[in-house]
Protein backbone atom coordinates (compact mmCIF):
# COMPACT_ATOMS: atom_id res chain seq x y z
CA UNK A 1 0.00 0.00 0.00
CA UNK A 2 1.63 3.21 -1.09
CA UNK A 3 0.95 6.81 -2.03
CA UNK A 4 3.74 8.61 -3.81
CA UNK A 5 3.55 12.39 -4.13
CA UNK A 6 5.79 14.13 -6.63
CA UNK A 7 6.13 17.27 -8.69
CA UNK A 8 7.27 19.76 -6.10
CA UNK A 9 9.97 22.31 -6.73
CA UNK A 10 10.87 25.96 -6.94
CA UNK A 11 8.50 28.26 -8.82
CA UNK A 12 8.27 32.02 -9.16
CA UNK A 13 5.30 33.96 -7.78
CA UNK A 14 2.47 33.90 -10.26
CA UNK A 15 3.66 30.62 -11.70
CA UNK A 16 2.01 27.22 -11.90
CA UNK A 17 2.85 23.75 -10.70
CA UNK A 18 1.06 20.42 -10.76
CA UNK A 19 1.62 17.84 -8.05
CA UNK A 20 0.89 14.20 -8.64
CA UNK A 21 -0.09 11.49 -6.17
CA UNK A 22 0.34 7.94 -7.43
CA UNK A 23 -1.41 5.08 -5.63
CA UNK A 24 -0.55 1.41 -5.50
CA UNK A 25 -1.58 -1.59 -3.48
CA UNK A 26 -5.20 -0.64 -2.87
CA UNK A 27 -8.40 0.09 -4.79
CA UNK A 28 -7.78 3.74 -5.53
CA UNK A 29 -11.22 4.39 -6.98
CA UNK A 30 -12.84 3.59 -3.61
CA UNK A 31 -11.01 6.36 -1.80
CA UNK A 32 -11.53 10.08 -1.55
CA UNK A 33 -8.32 12.04 -1.98
CA UNK A 34 -7.23 15.00 0.09
CA UNK A 35 -4.34 17.41 -0.26
CA UNK A 36 -2.84 18.95 2.86
CA UNK A 37 0.13 21.24 3.28
CA UNK A 38 2.39 21.91 6.22
CA UNK A 39 4.53 24.84 7.25
CA UNK A 40 6.35 25.54 10.52
CA UNK A 41 4.27 28.68 10.98
CA UNK A 42 0.77 27.34 10.29
CA UNK A 43 1.15 23.62 10.86
CA UNK A 44 -1.17 21.40 8.80
CA UNK A 45 -3.53 23.19 6.44
CA UNK A 46 -6.32 21.61 4.40
CA UNK A 47 -5.94 22.37 0.70
CA UNK A 48 -8.88 20.50 -0.74
CA UNK A 49 -10.28 17.12 -1.64
CA UNK A 50 -12.11 15.16 -4.29
CA UNK A 51 -14.54 12.31 -3.79
CA UNK A 52 -13.86 8.79 -4.97
CA UNK A 53 -15.77 9.18 -8.22
CA UNK A 54 -14.13 12.47 -9.08
CA UNK A 55 -17.35 14.44 -9.37
CA UNK A 56 -17.25 16.47 -6.16
CA UNK A 57 -14.39 18.66 -5.05
CA UNK A 58 -14.02 20.96 -2.08
CA UNK A 59 -11.53 23.80 -2.18
CA UNK A 60 -11.06 26.12 0.80
CA UNK A 61 -11.16 29.87 0.40
CA UNK A 62 -7.39 30.54 0.69
CA UNK A 63 -6.76 28.64 -2.55
CA UNK A 64 -10.16 28.70 -4.24
CA UNK A 65 -9.94 29.85 -7.84
CA UNK A 66 -6.24 29.03 -7.97
CA UNK A 67 -6.07 25.32 -7.09
CA UNK A 68 -7.96 22.40 -8.60
CA UNK A 69 -7.92 18.71 -7.73
CA UNK A 70 -8.56 16.36 -10.64
CA UNK A 71 -8.09 12.61 -10.46
CA UNK A 72 -7.66 9.78 -12.93
CA UNK A 73 -8.96 6.53 -11.46
CA UNK A 74 -7.79 4.51 -14.43
CA UNK A 75 -4.23 5.64 -13.77
CA UNK A 76 -4.66 5.59 -9.99
CA UNK A 77 -3.52 9.17 -9.68
CA UNK A 78 -4.74 12.35 -8.10
CA UNK A 79 -3.38 15.76 -8.89
CA UNK A 80 -3.12 19.19 -7.36
CA UNK A 81 -3.03 21.84 -10.04
CA UNK A 82 -1.78 25.11 -8.63
CA UNK A 83 -1.94 28.41 -10.48
CA UNK A 84 -1.13 32.00 -9.54
CA UNK A 85 1.16 30.76 -6.83
CA UNK A 86 2.05 33.03 -3.95
CA UNK A 87 4.97 32.95 -1.52
CA UNK A 88 2.52 31.93 1.21
CA UNK A 89 1.82 28.74 -0.75
CA UNK A 90 5.32 27.58 0.15
CA UNK A 91 4.94 24.36 2.11
CA UNK A 92 5.39 20.63 2.13
CA UNK A 93 2.38 19.15 0.35
CA UNK A 94 0.90 15.76 1.26
CA UNK A 95 -1.76 13.62 -0.37
CA UNK A 96 -4.05 11.43 1.66
CA UNK A 97 -6.47 8.68 0.64
CA UNK A 98 -9.54 8.26 2.83
CA UNK A 99 -12.32 5.67 3.00
CA UNK A 100 -14.53 5.56 6.09
CA UNK A 101 -12.07 5.47 9.01
CA UNK A 102 -9.08 4.39 6.94
CA UNK A 103 -6.50 7.00 6.02
CA UNK A 104 -3.41 6.46 3.90
CA UNK A 105 -0.75 9.17 3.72
CA UNK A 106 1.88 9.76 1.12
CA UNK A 107 5.24 11.33 1.80
CA UNK A 108 5.42 15.06 1.29
CA UNK A 109 6.78 17.04 -1.61
CA UNK A 110 8.26 20.49 -1.11
CA UNK A 111 6.86 23.47 -2.99
CA UNK A 112 8.76 26.73 -2.75
CA UNK A 113 7.35 29.91 -4.26
CA UNK A 114 10.06 32.52 -4.48
CA UNK A 115 11.66 34.93 -6.89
Amino acid sequence: VQLQASGGGLVQPGGSLTLSCAASGFTFSNYAMTWIRQTPQKGLEYVGDINSGGLITKIPDPVKGRFTIPRDNARKRAYLQMNSLKPEDTAVYYCKARRFDVELWGQGTQVTVSS
